[in-house]
């Protein structure tokens, strides 16, 4: 159930509503809250542990006492590509099952891979999110394959409807709100770079085919971090020696590769507890049992591997941010959701989740290819043409799981009349025109389709009268939109409903986001 909220591609079904704000009636960000990756890097980057991130203690701790059991039995996206793993054919397993789920050298990938993210976190930024499972997993299911899903469901159901027998049209249309309930979207979300993450995805996924959980074992830096705390739990495997007979079946199914065969070291951190090892050993030639005697493995990282990876953590930060992009020269489209912080901060919290985006109820927030430069890759900024900020919404501030975007209400966003105005509504850009695309200043046609969409009150945009001689020298009077950048919110409503199809005439960049005191149109000069 969890991991069905937590994979919803968008905002819909019931929602509660608090002086007409919209709200979900359920916690979507509810794993993150219990990631201990995401808490560490969280208070390495922020140098403060963002509300609910504490409830990651919950698994932190017992994993020291027990072991690696939240990768065998609580995370999905383990659960995931353990499934893919178990579709291998039959001639694949075997002797060729056996040797690859032997523990390898290169299972310490993920350990070098945590340092440089920790390291990087603690230079200020969230790139953990890059690897992070369940950042991951909602990035690539909410932004490329359920959005393809749905698309492709909805072609076949269309089929279906549009049958000349009655029965296929019936059964269409039962299924078609059967899974209208349960998964389709109202309407078909689209996401930029969402070819790019599923082919990421379905990459890593088919990898499965040739090494069981090739991602558990090899990447996963939530996987190493929990695997460096299991290291001195206190429940171990135990190996009885006169039971075994070299069969080697506890291999078969060895989800983590943590060599439970006899005549070995049993590697403790790569366990993932799912016990099938003592399922498999036809003479009952192992256990589990508290404070066992027998010696374990050590993760034996390579000194020289180590340093370049606390090299590589500590030079990512100022390599990135040493650009003008950064500091100066700004991408004028990058446009952020309301309620994020300023660049700096923002990029030190962001772990490029995809939450707030999957949530969007207009889908205006799409994954940022280079808007942000390789640091904000994946974070979320807002594309008018595709979707606008809509006036109450504040759903991502609501699902924000590390305070990237602080939690605002409609109130604070100071957009909607029903809640209230603030004296310093919260923008995200201003509006400019193009009055050599504009209709009305172009091509003396009427047009007033932004300023019928402009939600502020009084509205940015407005119109003013003027005589015009058109090509037939006649004259007549067409009404003109002007802005009022003192009103604008940045909210992309007129850029979105601009009837131009290829370019509009008018469009919104981030200058004079009120999350920014330097990138503004005028500067406040300070009184001497």
């Amino acid at each position: 159930m969890f991991l069905f909220l937590l994979l919803r591609t968008e905002f819909r079904g019931s929602i509660t509503a608090s002086n007409s704000e919209i709200r979900l009636p359920y916690p979507v960000d509810l794993f993150f809250q219990f990631d201990p990756l995401v808490a560490l890097s969280n208070a390495l980057a922020a140098h403060a542990l963002y509300r609910g991130l504490l409830w990651s203690l919950v698994i932190l701790v017992p994993t020291m006492l027990l072991g690696r059991f939240f990768c065998g039995w609580i995370c999905p996206l383990g659960s995931l590509h353990h499934f893919f793993s178990s579709l291998k054919s039959e001639r694949k397993r075997g002797k060729q099952l056996l040797e690859s789920n032997r523990y390898k050298r290169w299972q310490t990938t993920k350990y070098y891979l945590l340092i440089g993210c920790l390291v990087a976190a603690l230079f200020g930024t969230g790139i953990v999110g890059w690897l992070d499972p369940f950042s991951f997993m909602v990035r690539s299911l909410g932004i490329s394959v359920l959005p393809a899903t749905n698309y492709g469901l909805r072609a076949f159901l269309g089929v279906l409807e549009h049958s000349r027998y009655a029965p296929v049209q019936l059964f269409g249309s039962a299924a078609h709100f059967l899974l209208g309930l349960l998964l389709l979207s109202f309407k078909q979300p689209y996401f930029r770079t969402g070819i790019g993450l599923g082919l990421i995805f379905i990459f890593l996924v088919a990898l499965n085919f040739r090494i069981t959980r090739f991602w558990c074992r090899a990447v996963c830096p939530l996987g190493a971090l929990l695997g460096l705390v299991s290291r001195w739990a206190i429940l171990g495997l135990v190996k009885n020696p006169e039971h075994c007979n070299d069969c080697n079946r506890c291999l078969l199914r060895c989800q983590g590769g943590d060599d439970p065969v006899g005549g070995v070291l049993w590697h403790q951190s790569e366990c993932h507890l799912c016990l099938n090892c003592l399922d498999e050993c036809p003479e009952h030639g192992l256990h589990f049992a508290f404070f066992p005697r027998e010696k374990v493995a050590d993760a034996n990282l390579q000194r020289r591997k180590v340093i370049t990876s606390l090299a590589a953590g500590a030079a990512l930060v100022p390599l990135a941010r040493a650009t003008p992009g950064f500091a100066a020269e700004h991408n004028e489209r990058l446009l952020r959701p309301p309620g994020a912080l300023d660049e700096q901060y923002f990029l030190s919290r962001c772990i490029h989740c995809g939450e707030c985006m999957k949530v969007c109820p207009n889908n205006a927030l799409h994954p940022a290819f280079h808007e942000a430069g390789l640091e904000g890759l994946w974070t979320p900024v807002l594309v008018p043409r595709l979707g606008y900020c809509e006036t109450s919404c504040v759903l991502c501030s609501q699902v924000c799981p590390t305070g990237a975007i602080w939690e605002i209400t409609a109130k604070d966003k100071g957009w909607s009349v029903d809640v209230g105005h603030t004296e310093k509504p919260i923008r995200l850009g201003t509006a400019f025109y193009d009055r050599g695309r504009c209709l009305p200043w172009a091509m003396a046609t009427e047009c007033i389709v932004c300023e019928e969409w402009c939600p502020t009150s009084p509205k940015a945009i407005y119109l003013r009268p003027t005589e015009v001689i058109d090509a037939a020298g006649n004259s007549k009077e067409v009404k003109q939109p002007y802005l009022d950048a003192s009103r604008c919110v940045g909210c992309g409503a007129c850029e979105y409903a601009c009837p131009l199809q290829d370019r509009p005439a008018v469009y919104v960049t981030s200058i004079g986001e009120s999350r920014s005191r330097t990138n503004q149109i005028l500067l406040n000069r300070r009184k001497s």
